[in-house]
């Protein structure tokens, strides 16, 4: 598939479930496991797990199954993430701040290479082994760091200019997590993250309980 937008986000979220329980195998020193057996170890659907690899070209073989370092190398590079990205955090208050300590985001795939700020109570304090900038010299870090991904996480109001910040400095896929909807730039992937939209469809669950 060369068209990314044909590829379902379900399949897409898939596909890191895969990945990351590969990587474990990796780690626990397995080489090779069969689609039965990565389904039972992570309570995943085999006939599933076959069905997506096979959208992406032929993978492992028949009664023998898939190499672990294999596979994980051309999920990764799939999923594009067979290098580390470098993300910046806009918003260093509890969420931006835990984000940025978060081991999922300083990982082998990703790593956070600056927080910005523009409280002076903030500027110039660490988070971890992180020191907060004042949002003006964001420009400056993603030049310097090549980072792509910006995570945004400050308050609804002073979310949209702080997003034309980071498309402005060439970031150029956004992670939003401020409860409002922008004015996109179509030339930089945005995902939004509305953590009270899912805990409301909670709600909503256990109202008809």
């Amino acid at each position: 598939m060369s068209d990314p937008n044909a590829v379902p986000p379900v399949t897409l979220n898939r596909l890191s479930i895969y990945l990351r329980c590969l990587r474990r195998l990796r780690d626990q020193g397995v080489r090779q496991v069969s689609s039965q057996q990565l389904a039972h170890r992570y309570r995943l659907s085999a006939a599933q797990i076959r069905k997506d690899l096979t959208q992406f070209g032929e993978f492992g073989i028949r009664g023998v199954g898939y190499e672990v370092d294999q596979l994980c190398d051309r999920l990764a590079s799939v999923l594009g993430v067979d290098h580390t990205r470098s993300i910046v955090v806009v918003g260093m208050g509890n969420l931006g701040s835990a984000l940025a300590r978060h081991v999922g985001f300083n990982s082998e795939s990703f790593a956070v290479v600056g927080g910005f700020d523009n409280d002076p109570k903030k500027v110039g304090s660490t988070v971890g082994h992180l020191a907060i900038s004042h949002i003006s010299e964001l420009p400056t870090v993603v030049r310097e760091t090549n980072a792509e991904i910006g995570v945004l996480t400050v308050p609804a109001p002073a979310a949209q200019h702080n997003y034309d910040a980071l498309t402005a400095a060439g970031i150029k896929a956004v992670l939003n997590f401020a409860p409002v909807r922008l004015k996109l730039d179509p030339r930089v992937q945005t995902k939004n993250v509305d953590l009270s939209i899912n805990l409301e469809e909670l709600g909503f669950f256990l109202g008809q309980g």
